[in-house]
């Protein structure tokens, strides 16, 4: 089944926070590399995706052993080199994806439990208002720094947010290009920068985004097989 999406997996980290001797991305989860983890969720939505996956080019000929290995369909994939910085690595990703896609899902690899469920109101939310963030409600009490001073906000005002983000591909690739912010920590930041408005979708609690060891043992709970 066709789709107007492309999705691109951004996988160029380091993961030096996991005191790995390999990113944490091609760390595995009850044998599967958490990189071959998230490829499989989108598959498993429609396994008819084409997905282009932004990598460091020392990990290439891994990448292409572990796709053979684990039944992906490697006609359906395109590697690109990722960058020095994340948002290079998007950029390099978005300019690999065939203009025939209008639409592109950008997700974090070290996200392996993004649920079939989140990626579908993703997708169908962009399709009706031209993008998709997912996102869950804070469930901690929050306090916020400032001049070496604290005080307490309200959680019901802020979100915790995920991956897919889903966008029109023009608008994305043109917010990345002309965008004048000096950090940000998602896409929807970027194109946010250009005027766009944010639709908010909800994402599924097993959704983390695996930085540390602890994150590691929690998904290897978390995952059903």
């Amino acid at each position: 089944m066709s789709s107007p999406f492309c999705i691109l997996i951004v996988a160029g980290g380091t993961g030096a926070r996991m005191k790995s001797d390999i990113p944490k991305q091609f760390m595995e989860i009850k044998g599967i590399p958490i990189i071959i983890r998230s490829i499989q969720a989108f598959l498993n939505v429609n396994p008819h995706f084409n997905i282009v996956i932004s990598l460091h080019p020392q990990y290439f000929e891994w990448l292409q052993a572990a796709l053979v290995k684990f039944n992906i369909n490697t006609k359906q994939i395109t590697v690109t080199a990722g960058g020095t910085t994340r948002a290079e690595s998007v950029v390099n990703g978005i300019t690999s994806i065939p203009e025939t896609f209008t639409h592109v899902a950008i997700h974090d690899a070290a996200r392996p439990l993004v649920s079939k469920a989140t990626i579908e109101r993703c997708l169908e939310a962009t399709r009706l208002k031209g993008n998709a963030v997912p996102c869950m409600d804070i469930i901690d009490s929050l306090r916020k720094i400032s001049n070496n001073f604290n005080h307490s906000v309200n959680r019901n005002e802020y979100k915790q947010v995920q991956t897919p983000q889903c966008f029109k591909r023009s608008e994305i690739l043109t917010a990345y290009r002309e965008t004048t912010l000096t950090h940000f920590t998602d896409d929807a930041t970027v194109i946010e920068s250009c005027g766009h408005q944010i639709n908010l979708v909800e994402g599924n609690i097993e959704n983390i985004k695996i930085t540390s060891p602890i994150d590691l043992k929690i998904a290897s709970l978390l995952c059903p097989i």
